[in-house]
């Protein structure tokens, strides 16, 4: 990704020491500083807590009712690098500094809809294949119109595409790439809707393609 290895005028946050971390303002510009104590501590409460060995049989069904997906957040190595690719590749804007030391923004009307907050700067590991980490998560668009200038736009850019077309599974056509910390990000349209009781579009391996070309030349059927 060569316009994130160039790196801005400003100089670049680091956290070591103090661990200082950064406040954006809306169009990812730096403002200043605060200590990331909050954070710490937060942190270090968690650590405390026991990971679930097992689940408890249920003795009554569960109240959650899931509207969408709300936000994620994420432990990044460069604060200002994410911001500026999330503001500047995929449009999202700087809603909020949290007093932790990290940076909120939105794209969809939520007062955040993605959380960066640092880690222990470059030397912090890179998700990688096979360990326990987030495996991706996506952003849906409106049509397939609007893939194709993603794609031509990513490329512009020059941030490789891990993958394009459209899924078996879901029926929904996507473009899938990394960010600068090696999260997975998918932005699709189209995915089948279900409604309560209604079972999935029966599963049709040739109905996969693996390009944004190939999913509009076939479309799949409307209903099953």
């Amino acid at each position: 990704m060569d316009f994130l290895n160039n790196r801005c005028d400003r100089q670049s946050m680091r956290m070591a020491g103090a661990s200082q971390a950064l406040l954006a303002s809306r169009d990812g510009s730096r403002l200043r500083s605060r200590p990331n104590q909050s954070r710490r501590k937060e942190e270090s409460r968690m650590d405390q807590v026991e990971l679930p060995a097992s689940i408890k049989p249920a003795s009554r069904p569960s109240p959650v009712r899931i509207k969408k997906l709300g936000h994620v957040v994420l432990q990044v190595r460069d604060l200002e690098r994410s911001v500026r690719f999330y503001t500047e590749v995929l449009n999202f804007r700087v809603s909020d500094n949290a007093t932790a030391g990290g940076v909120f923004l939105t794209a969809i009307g939520d007062h955040h809809t993605i959380g960066l907050f640092p880690s222990d700067g470059e030397s912090a590991e890179i998700p990688s294949k096979g360990a326990v980490r987030l495996h991706h998560f996506a952003f849906q668009v409106e049509t397939l119109e609007e893939l194709f200038e993603v794609r031509a736009y990513l490329r512009e850019r020059g941030i490789p595409i891990v993958w394009e077309g459209r899924r078996a599974m879901g029926g929904h056509t996507s473009v899938e790439f990394l960010d600068p910390d090696g999260y997975h990000v998918e932005l699709y349209c189209d995915m089948d809707q279900l409604a309560p009781g209604q079972r999935s579009r029966p599963r049709d391996p040739n109905a996969r393609y693996d390009t944004l070309e190939k999913s509009r030349d076939n479309p799949k059927p409307p209903t099953w």
